[in-house]
């Protein structure tokens, strides 16, 4: 599996580019046609080089997206790309740190978040589900895309290497337990829903808040 892009890579352009997102992005909005609503507003958490939310806003054109980095250079990125596609759905990026106890006021039926659970703390993934469980209405989703670890399933080579190398390059990233994530998300008022494996080996998860 390919490294995720971080900030700080790439030349001087503004856009970033991560070479995963035009490999999965089509498999994930698959996914997302049927778990998104039909109309509102999804917030994206770590929307990283903004390649996915501009994809995803021209897939769902009856949703506005609103993408989010923490990063200051993923902002210039997300706002370069989204103006380049010149989207009417397409929010201008927020600052925001999922770890974070506060959140900027934003509205949300659905929450996103892609490749960010196993390259952020521990406690950006537990941020991330009690910040959006305080913005959804019940029922709504919140989706995670990535690589994880499943008790019953063996896990591939190559993600056994890339956990490796996530962790050496900094001992709090890696590879989540999928009963790990469920815990949390109980814990913060969501239900895990359904699960669907995705192309080399990640995986989707649907989590909706309880009523």
């Amino acid at each position: 599996m390919t490294g995720p892009w971080t900030p700080g890579e790439g030349g001087a352009d503004a856009k970033r580019h991560a070479p995963a997102t035009l490999r999965n992005r089509d498999a994930i909005a698959e996914v997302l046609a049927d778990w998104l609503p039909p109309s509102g507003t999804v917030l994206e958490i770590a929307s990283g080089s903004g390649e996915h939310a501009v994809h995803f806003a021209a897939a769902f054109p009856r949703l506005i997206w609103q993408p989010s980095d923490p990063d200051r250079d993923a902002l210039i990125s997300i706002a370069a790309w989204s103006g380049e596609a010149g989207l009417a759905n397409i929010a201008p990026p927020l600052a925001l740190d999922a770890s974070a106890a506060d959140w900027p006021p934003v509205a949300a039926d659905a929450v996103l978040c892609v490749n960010m659970v196993h390259i952020s703390p521990w406690a950006a993934t537990t941020g991330l589900f009690a910040g959006a469980v305080r913005l959804l209405p019940a029922g709504a989703p919140l989706i995670l895309y990535g690589p994880y670890v499943e008790a019953d399933v063996a896990t591939a080579e190559s993600n056994i290497a890339f956990d490796a190398s996530l962790r050496a390059r900094n001992p709090e990233w890696g590879l989540r337990d999928t009963r790990d994530v469920v815990a949390a998300a109980a814990e913060a008022g969501f239900a895990f829903t359904e699960r669907r494996a995705m192309p080399a080996n990640n995986l989707m998860l649907l989590f909706r808040k309880a009523g």
